[in-house]
């Protein structure tokens, strides 16, 4: 990286939360990808997820804003999705003052970091905010049904099974009924229309693949562009292991690729408007 720099911002209840602005080398204005890490809800933070900021950099020519927002138990469900819209609210709002250009944003996450990149594309579209130019969404918490195809497949798969699964929901939801909420169950929702294009990643050995192709599928019925790979033979969080992991690699170059082409068609949009 050119630059790394730590900031904070202001969550929605109030609470003072870090975000690390990852910059590659060049000239900006930069455009910015706003990064969610994974973890439940409950755990991990900015340093677990150091590696997938900085590949997604190098990767995209673009800044990467990773923030972290409050987890469960202590901040129960939507507590995160709350905070991740108010971090976009903060990215669109100071892009300027780290190089990066407020007009080609990008929402990426894994996990249930992807989860939060959807979540803050729809509200971005109610709430008449501007629309990220892509979605980057790295097997999804995507479904409230644990008993899909690759749940029963993966059931004890490492390092996510459904055990864990299971885990992560009893931490962040007060009732069964906060699970089947659309910000949870996105394979249920029927408002897809007018979304930004996706690039969605997949692992083969992982609870989350089928419910990550579904809404890949949904999407596509729904009008959106949608890049939907499954890399065979690597579990749940590979996506960060670039260093060592050949199709971690191979994902990030895919994922940098669909990036830089969804800030370029953003811009020769904005030139033909003008």
């Amino acid at each position: 990286m050119a630059k790394v720099e730590d900031r904070t911002y202001l969550a929605a209840d109030g609470t003072e939360l870090p975000v690390r602005i990852y910059t590659p080398a060049g000239s900006g204005p930069f455009p910015v990808v706003l990064y969610f890490h994974g973890g439940g809800w409950v755990i991990a933070d900015l340093d677990t997820y150091d590696a997938t900021p900085r590949a997604l950099a190098n990767a995209s020519g673009a800044i990467v804003v990773s923030a972290h927002y409050r987890q469960a138990p202590e901040y129960k469900f939507p507590a995160a999705h709350e905070d991740a819209v108010v971090a976009y609210q903060w990215t669109l709002a100071n892009a300027s003052s780290f190089d990066g250009d407020a007009e080609r944003v990008a929402l990426a996450g894994e996990s249930a970091g992807a989860n939060l990149a959807f979540n803050t594309a729809v509200a971005a579209r109610e709430q008449q905010l501007a629309l990220p130019v892509h979605m980057l969404l790295v097997y999804p918490v995507a479904g409230s049904n644990l008993s899909t195809p690759s749940y029963v497949a993966n059931a004890k798969a490492r390092p996510l099974g459904k055990q864990e699964m299971e885990w992560f929901v009893q931490q962040v939801f007060s009732n069964e009924d906060e699970v089947k909420d659309p910000r949870i169950d996105l394979v249920s929702r029927t408002d897809l229309q007018g979304l930004p294009s996706a690039t969605v990643i997949t692992a083969e050995l992982d609870p989350l693949r089928s419910e990550g192709q579904q809404l890949a599928r949904n999407l596509v019925k729904a009008g959106v562009k949608v890049d939907a790979v499954d890399y065979p033979g690597v579990t749940h969080e590979f996506f960060g292991m670039s260093a060592v992991v050949t199709k971690a690699k191979q994902a990030v170059t895919r994922a940098g690729k669909d990036l830089k082409a969804a800030f370029k068609a953003d811009s020769a949009r904005a030139t033909g408007q003008r």
